[in-house]
């Protein structure tokens, strides 16, 4: 009997659920597998929970006590070998003020509405491909 090919596992955290649910489905259907959090609290959760995550994909505004880029810097220090990918539409980010490896990917627009025509597909062609390139560095 054959094993089943395990997928490579995303951790998104997003706190506005529609834009969660929107990149998870996204992601699953590039080939990932998706855990997601509504916060930086519940994504440490996660990850001190489960080993198998390589990849976290984190907006970078959220409401909690670790906002910007703490989250991102904290995970960098206790899990340095998870890749990190950055977005949002409101906080301009350098790809300098990640940690090293580090990715930031804007958002398409400031006010994002999952309604615009044709925003969800701008979204796949500038996301996945970055996500699936940090895959291929360390598969």
């Amino acid at each position: 009997m054959a094993s089943a090919v395990r997928r490579p596992v995303v951790l998104i955290v997003e706190d506005e659920s529609l834009l969660r649910t929107s990149g998870a489905e996204m992601v699953a259907g590039a080939g990932f597998e998706v855990v997601e959090a509504g916060n930086a609290g519940e994504a440490i959760a996660v990850l001190e929970a489960r080993a198998d995550i390589p990849i976290l994909f984190t907006d970078i505004q959220m409401p909690g006590s670790m906002d910007g880029l703490r989250p991102v810097r904290f995970v960098r220090d206790r899990w340095p070998p998870i890749k990190l990918v950055a977005t949002s539409g409101r906080v301009p980010i350098n790809e300098g003020d990640l940690p090293e490896g580090g990715v930031f990917i804007p958002k398409p627009s400031t006010a994002p509405t999952i309604a615009e025509p044709g925003r969800m597909s701008a979204v796949r062609r500038r996301v996945l491909p970055r996500v699936e390139a940090l895959h291929l560095t360390f598969a």
